[in-house]
């Protein structure tokens, strides 16, 4: 059996990839390292909280002597933990650049210490820039060009990552993701908001025109990828991954408001973001074609199984949305920090 430290698995991502390993990789436990800031939320993994093979440590990743404790004995490392709204980091850079700079400073340097065999850093499409409509997608070999603090603090991350594979022959791999969606994802980013306000017939805020275009990306098949590279990426590589599935910001929340039967005299448009990027889309060919990972479902596909799950878990919305969720960690865990 192959300990797997997780960080960040109380996250979005985080939760959906904890509960996919132990469906179906069988020969690995996992150590769920999470600070539980805002966005970090225990009661989405509820159902597999009793698993054996699963246990959590509260912690920061700027905490050196807990993340060694906790990464003691394991054999690989799934670093997620990051502050990711753009909107919050151009109110306040300070925490970006301490938790995903400083943060995977102190994770690579614990690897070390114990001289983990695969240690996989899950970066971000935003690290590229932005594209005008008529460019290529992005490739593992575009600059890199963030546009906001929160980006610039990841390719920070990568570019550290980078030179600890080159300085020290570490076993490090890169993952690139583009926008992610699907249950559990905090209701500040584009799609649950969307769903939430619709429900209770609230405004659509959308930035600008509405015509940013994003490659959409279910997160079981984020998931999934992370697991391919873990288990058959070539140590020192940038793996980019995308859903091939570009659409106009304001053509998806039209989609969704048709799946939700509700009107699009609810759409409002409200400034424009600082520095918003136009245009992202991930070429993933080289997954594909080097490690034979594909994504299984398509917006068509996914869209209303993410629709139908937020209608189908109202108390799971309202408890982040009132703030109640918060509470979880010490109704289940009491308040032992671990640092």
């Amino acid at each position: 059996m192959k300990r797997l430290m997780v960080t960040g698995g109380a996250g979005f991502i985080g939760s959906n990839l904890i509960k996919l390993i132990l469906r179906e990789f069988p020969d690995y436990e996992v150590v769920n390292f999470d600070l539980l800031t805002y966005a970090g939320n225990l009661a989405s993994l509820a159902d597999i909280e009793d698993n054996p093979r699963y246990s959590f440590i509260k912690g920061d990743v700027l905490n050196a002597e807990a993340v060694k404790k906790a990464m003691a004995g394991c054999w690989g490392v799934l670093h997620l933990a990051a502050e990711s709204h753009v909107d919050r980091s151009i109110l306040d850079s300070g925490p970006f650049i301490m938790t995903n700079v400083v943060g995977t400073q102190v994770m690579l340097d614990a690897a070390r210490h114990y001289n983990v065999e695969r240690y996989v850093q899950v970066s971000t499409d935003e690290v590229y820039g932005s594209l005008k409509l008529n460019d290529p997608p992005f490739t593992e070999q575009n600059y890199l060009k963030p546009n906001s603090p929160y980006s610039a603090s990841k390719t920070s991350a990568d570019l550290l990552v980078r030179a600890y594979v080159k300085t020290f022959g570490f076993p490090a791999l890169i993952t690139r993701c583009s926008n992610n969606y699907g249950p559990y994802q905090f209701p500040e980013k584009l799609i649950p908001l969307l769903i939430r306000n619709a429900m209770v017939d609230e405004a659509i805020p959308v930035y600008g025109d509405g015509q940013q275009i994003r490659d959409w990306l279910y997160v079981e098949d984020h998931c999934r990828a992370i697991m391919t590279v873990l288990e058959k990426g070539k140590l020192g590589e940038v793996y980019n991954i995308g859903g091939n599935a570009e659409l106009v910001n304001l053509d998806l929340i039209k989609m969704l408001l048709a799946e939700l039967g509700k009107p699009e005299s609810l759409i409002t448009f409200v400034k424009d973001r600082p520095a918003h990027d136009r245009r992202y889309a991930m070429n993933a060919s080289k997954i594909e074609n080097e490690l034979e990972w594909k994504p299984i479902f398509t917006p068509e596909q996914a869209l209303p199984m993410t629709v139908r799950w937020y209608r189908e878990n109202s108390d799971w919305v309202h408890s982040v949305i009132t703030g109640e969720y918060q509470k979880y960690y010490n109704k289940q865990y009491g308040k032992k920090d671990e640092g």
